[in-house]
């Protein structure tokens, strides 16, 4: 991110423009919305500039900008239509200590003006870092359609009634009332009856206020395999709603930025051989934070019911009497096997498949490697990277074809994912020299498509 978005307060704040064309008269159609005294400077100003200087809503200055004309000013504009003059009065804001935006020039610039749908004081900035704007009108002309006119007022009207709704409790008491005005009842008040708007609003008040306490809750929520787009609709209500997020070092940053800024984040990743936060310490956090009323999102990397401790967890929570619920995410063997193009279950190959983990609490897991050496077996194997020279012997030890094709998937939807097609007698060995740091999922009986293709023909030659 190079530009930060923030709105700046320009209220009795002055704002200077250099330039008096039509690039002038742009920026100046947005500066005119705001309380600002702004001022101009140009030789020859356009008709239209002249009209808002003679309405008395600029003030202008028929002359070129010169040193000290910009001391005290909160923005300046170089929108002179000459790259050399723009450069010279850029110049001596600089100098006087202001922030400059020359147009049309981003890397000559402090900052940029971002497109904005105005439903004021609802105001939405969209901005492309400069590097897109047809995009960026393209995304403001689909909210303008969106966001009815009557937003601003529903605004105006809520804050006049901020210190009243001080009387709920902080947090989810205060977060449901505005919700039930902004989205419910709000909008039906503005279309019938205007100007019952505090009425109502007090009326709507009292209700909240006789509301019981809501007790803490823990939503267990698969955060997916990583990428934000699969992450589903429900999911992403609960991370908006959240107190408290406890997530797992799985979950992927793109996904944490979802959550509400403000919410408590608490880390409590896993590391295999690696420091770890006990499972003793996990579920004492979410009693606690639950116990004080919290909203709790307990965030786990791909499905919270696949190997994901949910039992351990749900049992600390119910002798607490902590409610809770499950939202399913999708498992990193979903994703997987979508990365490779093919299918864990596939008619005349396979009747079944397995998922499961390389490691138990005794160390590395045992399975029934007798059926799993069988042709055409499918297994996705978590936590796999440690255990691939015990996986590997297991299989060979129990009857399994060392051609058998085993897919390595790490990082699985995400933009670093990487995909490692090998055999089961290679396995362990290309794994190492692969040097993965991500987590990675291991699809035993699958090749990539094209892997598996091309070792077709091999069979049939």
């Amino acid at each position: 991110m190079k530009f930060f978005p923030i709105f700046v307060r320009l209220e009795q704040s002055r704002v200077v423009v250099s330039g008096g064309g039509e690039t002038a008269v742009a920026k100046l159609r947005l500066l005119l919305k705001t309380s600002a005294h702004v001022e101009v400077f140009c030789n020859a100003p356009v008709p239209t500039i002249e009209d808002w200087a003679a309405n008395g809503r600029l003030a202008l200055h028929r002359r070129r900008l010169e040193n000290g004309d910009v001391v005290g000013a909160s923005l300046f504009y170089a929108a002179d239509e000459d790259a050399l003059e723009a450069d010279r009065t850029a110049t001596i804001a600089r100098a006087e200590r202001v922030i400059v935006n020359v147009v049309d020039n981003l890397e000559a610039s402090d900052f940029i003006t971002p497109a904005i749908v105005d439903r004021a004081p609802v105001t939405v900035a969209i901005g492309t870092e400069g590097t897109a704007p047809v995009l960026a009108r393209a995304i403001k002309a689909t909210l303008e359609e969106q966001l009815p006119q009557s937003l601003g007022l529903l605004a105006r009207v809520g804050k006049l009634f901020r210190t009243q709704a001080a009387r709920l409790p902080q947090g989810l008491p205060q977060r449901k009332f505005w919700t039930d005005y902004y989205l419910n009842r709000g909008p039906k008040l503005l279309n019938k009856a205007p100007e019952r708007a505090t009425e109502a609003l007090d009326e709507l008040l009292q209700h909240h206020l006789t509301q019981p306490p809501a007790a803490g809750h823990v939503s267990f929520v698969g955060a997916g395999p990583g990428d934000p787009e699969l992450l589903t609709l429900k999911a992403r209500n609960e991370l908006h709603d959240a107190d408290v997020v406890i997530y797992d070092g799985l979950v992927s940053a793109q996904i944490l930025e979802l959550c509400r800024r403000e919410a408590v984040m608490v880390a409590v990743g896993k590391k295999g051989f690696g420091p770890s936060t006990s499972q003793q310490d996990i579920n004492e956090l979410l009693v606690a934070h639950a116990n004080s009323g919290a909203q709790v999102v307990r965030l786990k990397g791909g499905d919270p019911t696949v190997f994901g401790r949910l039992d351990e967890e749900t049992d600390a929570l119910e002798p607490a009497g902590i409610s809770w619920h499950i939202v399913p995410g999708i498992t990193a063997a979903s994703a997987s096997v979508a990365a490779i193009g093919q299918s864990l279950t596939k008619r005349g190959r396979n009747h079944d498949v397995r998922l499961m983990t390389a490691h138990d609490m005794q160390g590395f897991a045992e399975q029934d490697w007798r059926a799993l050496a069988r042709d055409g077996e499918v297994a996705a194997v978590y936590m796999g990277k440690r255990a691939a020279r015990f996986i590997q012997g297991r299989m060979l030890m129990h009857g399994a074809n060392p051609s058998t094709p085993v897919s390595i998937i790490e990082n699985a939807s995400r933009p670093d994912q990487r995909i490692i097609s090998t055999k089961l007698g290679q396995m362990e060995a290309d794994l190492r020299s692969a040097k993965l740091t991500g987590p990675a999922l291991t699809i035993l009986g699958l090749a990539p498509r094209a892997a598996q293709e091309h070792l077709q023909q091999e069979i049939a030659l």
